[in-house]
């Protein structure tokens, strides 16, 4: 699967949790998140009015507000792009838990801190189960 058909297959499978998902459309969506993460994230770091703190530094007063000038048009924008990625990246982590063969409900085990996460990753790189496994037919055939 391609860069763009992994999108665009998860954006069609928006809040679709029953069925597979393959590795490459699990990590190519992941990758799609990240590069898009990253760029609202330059674009608020270019944004970003440093003369209110090297003001504050120089004067010996350390202080918060609209000296810092945080850009709100990148934030709004990246709190936008976050609510809209949240459903289907979590649908797509459960395909792809359904194609290595086990449940979606191994999804909550990252709430447990660093080991679920080093559990879901190893989860995440294993190759699925090849042909039909209990939650559908094999991805790639």
């Amino acid at each position: 699967m391609s860069f763009m058909d992994s999108i665009k297959s998860c954006f069609g499978k928006y809040a679709t949790f029953a069925g597979r998902a393959s590795r490459s459309e699990f990590w190519f969506f992941t990758l799609f998140i990240f590069l898009g993460t990253m760029v609202f994230y330059a674009l608020i770091f270019m944004m970003f009015d440093t003369s209110g703190m090297m003001e504050a530094a120089q004067n010996g007063t350390m202080s918060s507000g609209a000296g810092f000038g945080l850009p709100i048009v990148p934030s709004i924008l990246l709190l936008v792009f976050v609510l809209a990625t949240i459903l289907p990246n979590i649908s797509v982590m459960v395909r792809r838990l359904h194609d290595t063969g086990r449940s979606g409900w191994w999804y909550w085990i990252g709430i447990i801190p660093l080991v679920g996460f080093i559990i879901l990753l190893v989860f995440f790189v294993t190759k699925g189960t090849d042909g039909d496994n209990d939650y559908g037919p094999d991805p790639l055939a």
